[in-house]
């Protein structure tokens, strides 16, 4: 698990390229049959993924010791989303089928959770996204389906888009992780925008279904000194409460979202005003 101190946006101003990227860029989220984790302390969120090619990939116990807990979710939910082939989770002795765009909620106190693939050649891809918590919700699978979506956008300002939130309080309870999946219409490339803020949350962006020779400029910033990351396919951005988080890319793409912070209503953004973006 690779550790991310909270920046200051004081601090992210006089950082390069490179320093950016290394602060709130993460590259690598899915490694072949391994758990790839990074905490950070904007929120004590934790994002990764586990990819089950050959054989299953376990949360080992020992994390509890990156936490101070005597295993890893004791005191923490767990939230994912397959982006790849059809998979199973299992929880405890529970086993969940998990298949391409559905969800999957861990409830706190679960000790034992393991990842398959129930094709090789058609990996699961689990994006994780993990909070502290302080109530044992029900664990839960959620489909597409399920998913409360919302469309937003025009394609006059290449930004039609389908919202579909997965862990939300109308689709189901959790202590404070929020996530779901944001899917662009054809034609439209834009996400977030006109942006926002939201002072009372940290949000979490993880780009997929990109083709490789495209990239997503990811705007971050205060709205009146943004800056911009270049995002690969299946690369992840931390966004801190005081950054906005928008972008665009040079082709087709989806990108999963999670927050956590003080409350979960999802409509409690500060709206930046176009003028005012520098």
């Amino acid at each position: 698990m690779e550790i991310r101190q909270a920046i200051h946006s004081e601090h992210a101003k006089t950082l390069d390229t490179q320093g950016l990227r290394d602060q709130f860029l993460v590259e690598d989220v899915f490694v072949a049959d391994q758990l790839r984790l990074v905490y950070s302390h904007i929120d004590r969120i934790i994002i990764g993924g586990a990819m089950p090619v050959q054989e299953p990939v376990s949360v080992p116990a020992s994390l509890g010791q990156q936490t101070g807990t005597e295993y890893f979710l004791e005191r923490r939910e767990l939230g994912m989303i397959n982006i790849g082939g059809p998979g199973e989770v299992i929880v405890d002795g529970t086993r969940f089928e998990v298949d391409t765009r559905e969800a999957l909620y861990v409830a706190k106190g679960s000790r034992d959770v393991q990842f398959e693939s129930r094709d090789a050649s058609n990996p699961a891809a689990f994006y994780l996204s993990c909070a502290p918590a302080h109530h044992a919700h029900p664990t839960r699978k959620i489909t597409l389906a399920e998913a409360s979506p919302q469309t937003l956008g025009d394609a006059a300002n290449s930004n039609r888009r389908t919202i579909y939130k997965f862990l939300v309080p109308d689709v189901l309870p959790t202590c404070q992780l929020l996530m779901g999946m944001t899917q662009l219409e054809e034609g439209s490339l834009w996400n977030t925008m006109p942006c926002h803020t939201h002072e009372r949350r940290m949000e979490a962006y993880f780009y997929f279904d990109m083709a490789a020779s495209n990239v997503v400029f990811h705007m971050m910033g205060e709205p009146t000194e943004t800056r911009h990351l270049v995002v690969r396919d299946r690369q992840a951005v931390l966004s801190p409460s005081w950054s906005l988080h928008s972008g665009v890319g040079t082709g087709s793409y989806t990108f999963i979202w999670a927050m956590v912070g003080e409350n979960q209503a999802f409509a409690d953004m500060d709206h930046v005003d176009m003028t005012t973006l520098r």
